[in-house]
C-alpha cells in the first residue's frame, strides 16, 4: 500500500473525511467534508507528520532547510513533519508564526529555526481555498528575514473550480508563483475508497460516487 492510500484509510479511520451533504464556505453543496481538527491525540497528529513529511520527501527531496506552519493549524502540522523528517534521516529546522507579536523580550513574530534570506522553506497547512491565510504568511515572513518558500503541502486537493473555471489551487500557485502539492487529490481518493471496506463496511458506494461525479462535473477542474 502506498502512502497516499495508507494516508486516506486513515483520514475516514480518524473521521476526519466524511460523506453526506455538506454547506461549504463557498455556499456550494459538497457530498464530501475533510475536517482536519479531527486529529486531535498525540499518536494521530503523529502520523499525519509522517504523511506530510512523505509528501514533502516525494516533492522536495533535500532542497529545503526548514517547514514554515502558519498558525494555528499549521503549528501542530510542521512540527509533526519535522518530527517525522528526523526519523527518517532528515534533520531539518521548522518556524511558524505568533497570531500576536510580543509586546516584551522576543517580540519576533515567528517562533523556532533562525531565517535569513537564504533560508529555503516548505510551508506546510491543511487546506487552501482563497489563499488569504497564504498570502499573510508570506507577509509576515517578509518582515522577518525574507526567506524563500520553494513550495507549499497541504493535505487534500479537492480539484474543485476557484473563482474562474481553474482549478483554485492553480488559481493560488500562480497568483503567488510557488508550487503547491497536496498529500492526495480527490480523484485518488474516488479510486482507492470506491466499493472498498474499511473495518467492515463500504465508505464509498456506487450511489456516492454518482454523487460525487455530478458535484465534480458541475464544479470539478483537474
Amino acid at each position: 500500500m502506498t502512502y497516499k492510500e495508507e494516508f486516506i484509510e486513515f483520514l475516514i479511520e480518524c473521521n476526519a473525511l466524511k460523506f453526506g451533504e455538506f454547506e461549504l464556505k463557498s455556499g456550494r453543496l459538497a457530498p464530501y467534508f475533510i475536517n482536519t481538527g479531527m486529529f486531535d491525540t498525540g499518536l494521530k497528529i503523529k502520523k499525519l507528520g509522517t504523511y506530510y513529511a512523505k509528501a514533502i520527501q516525494e516533492h522536495f527531496p533535500d532542497n529545503f532547510d526548514g517547514i514554515y506552519g502558519p498558525a494555528y493549524k499549521g503549528i501542530p502540522l510542521c512540527i509533526g513533519a519535522a518530527q517525522a523528517l528526523s526519523d527518517m534521516g532528515m534533520d531539518k529546522g521548522y518556524v511558524f508564526n505568533r497570531k500576536e507579536a510580543k509586546t516584551y523580550a522576543d517580540k519576533s513574530l515567528v517562533v523556532g529555526m533562525p531565517l535569513t534570506s537564504e533560508t529555503r522553506l516548505v510551508l506546510v497547512d491543511d487546506v487552501i481555498t482563497s489563499g488569504k491565510a497564504i498570502r499573510e504568511s508570506l507577509e509576515i515572513l517578509k518582515s522577518c528575514e525574507n526567506p524563500e518558500v520553494s513550495g507549499i503541502i497541504i493535505s487534500v486537493n479537492r480539484q474543485e473550480k476557484g473563482k474562474t473555471d481553474k482549478n483554485a489551487l492553480k488559481e493560488v500557485e500562480e497568483k503567488l508563483g510557488i508550487p503547491i502539492h497536496s498529500i492526495v487529490t480527490i480523484t485518488e481518493i474516488k479510486k482507492f475508497l470506491h466499493n472498498k471496506k474499511i473495518n467492515g463496511r463500504i465508505i464509498m458506494d456506487d450511489r456516492m460516487l454518482t454523487k460525487i461525479d455530478t458535484y465534480l462535473k458541475k464544479y470539478g477542474a483537474l
